[in-house]
């Protein structure tokens, strides 16, 4: 079995519905708390996949993802770094594509921040359904054999990436972005609400160089079985929400 770690800590809300996730998709999930991550760090070598759901940790007081961002740094860096060194994916959701950034596991692994996930352009929070382009000639090992375009709900306040000229070219150009909003067309666009918080060219995930370490606002993990979708009843939808998972099963099987 290939064995996830759902990380979490105070204010993670999301943890439960990523761990039923995994299981559908043949993986074998176990919840660790930040706090035990952080008093026995050799936990993490049982794991091949290291996942960070949703949520709003700490109370986002400090800004979305900070205060856990910061652990990590501080107590985990070691740790993260031998986990990736030996071939570790790390998946980041929503709140966790947050840490990931401030972290700076995204888009390169150096802990230094160089993008951020700022206030939504319409300053409240969104929660809606997105249509998301992906591209198939990215790295990113979550997003293999998807669909040209899907559909995943998104839940953020702070969704908006941002990222200076230089390192957003520069992402462009290494392929590091499989996932952008889109039309229902599938035509990546800037305009509310298909782009539900005004990233910058339309950007909904990226990834690292390998494609092993990736984060996303929008929530795979709400769209696992048929009737998440709320047309359903109407039309055939497939739970495409699932393929990020069984894809990070698939990679070690």
């Amino acid at each position: 079995m290939v064995r996830f770690c759902v990380i979490r800590s105070a204010g993670t809300n999301c943890d439960m519905e990523t761990v039923s996730a995994i299981r559908l998709a043949g993986g074998e999930p176990e919840l660790i708390s930040l706090y035990s991550l952080r008093q026995c760090p050799e936990l993490l070598r049982n794991f091949q996949v290291l996942v960070f759901p949703g949520g709003f940790t700490y109370g986002d007081d400090l800004g979305a993802g900070k205060v856990f961002s910061l652990y990590l740094m501080h107590f985990l860096r070691d740790t993260l770094m031998e986990f990736i060194d030996r071939g570790g994916l790390i998946l980041g959701i929503c709140n966790g594509f947050q840490i990931l950034v401030r972290t700076g596991l995204l888009p390169g692994v150096d802990f230094k921040q160089v993008v951020s996930l700022g206030c939504n352009d319409s300053d409240r929070f969104e929660c809606r359904w997105v249509h998301l382009k992906v591209d198939p000639s990215s790295p990113a090992v979550f997003t293999r054999s998807l669909p040209e375009i899907i559909e995943l709900p998104v839940a953020h306040m702070e969704g908006k990436f941002i990222a200076d000229d230089k390192v957003l070219l520069d992402i462009e150009q290494k392929g590091l972005v499989p996932l952008r909003y889109c039309t229902e067309e599938g035509e990546p666009t800037m305009d509310y609400p298909y782009n539900p918080n005004g990233s910058m060219s339309a950007i909904a995930g990226i990834c690292d160089s390998t494609g092993r370490i990736m984060g996303l606002m929008p929530h795979p993990e709400r769209f696992v079985h048929v009737w998440h979708h709320p047309s359903w009843r109407k039309e055939e939808k497939i739970p495409v929400g699932l393929f990020f998972f069984t894809n990070a099963v698939e990679y070690f099987s």
